[in-house]
């Protein structure tokens, strides 16, 4: 799993991310449904690192969830304040202390809804928690989270 990572996320492999998407979709289907998820929010990168890699690498897995389980895909959001070095080689500690990452930027037809949050790899979980407690700031709205895939530390 750890090549096919990092051939979606540095060799631009992108349709890795729609394989999977599709096959991860088959086996979330009955679950999105049941939780009534209303829009999908991938992990945004900053400005400066999509320039530089040129795309997102979760951006095709997100596209084949969004056109497979019929839920709109929505990359406006959720938007990354500061540009960081790599999270790669970080423990969780010092992931924490970076705080502000992460922006929801909503208006009044966001309140209610149900998000499915999309990244490629948990690790410590910093990320996504700091993503979800921005979408937590929507009133009323409601946090769900699928990775492609998860390290064991």
């Amino acid at each position: 799993m750890k090549e096919i990572i990092h051939n979606l996320k540095y060799r631009d492999k992108q349709e890795i991310g729609t394989l999977l998407g599709n096959l991860y979709a088959y086996e979330l289907k009955e679950v999105i449904e049941q939780n009534n998820i209303t829009e999908i929010i991938p992990v945004p990168l900053h400005p400066k690192r999509l320039k530089k890699r040129g795309y997102n690498q979760v951006t095709t897995f997100c596209v084949s969830l969004s056109e497979n389980l019929n839920i709109p895909l929505n990359e406006s959001l959720l938007v990354r304040n500061l540009y960081t070095e790599t999270q790669t080689h970080k423990d969780k500690v010092a992931r924490q202390y970076q705080t502000n990452l992460f922006e929801a930027r909503f208006s009044e037809q966001d309140c209610g809804k149900h998000f499915l949050l999309v990244d490629d790899v948990i690790t410590t979980g910093a990320t996504l928690e700091k993503c979800a407690n921005a979408l937590l700031k929507i009133p009323n709205s409601k946090v769900s989270i699928v990775t492609i895939a998860f390290t064991q530390s």
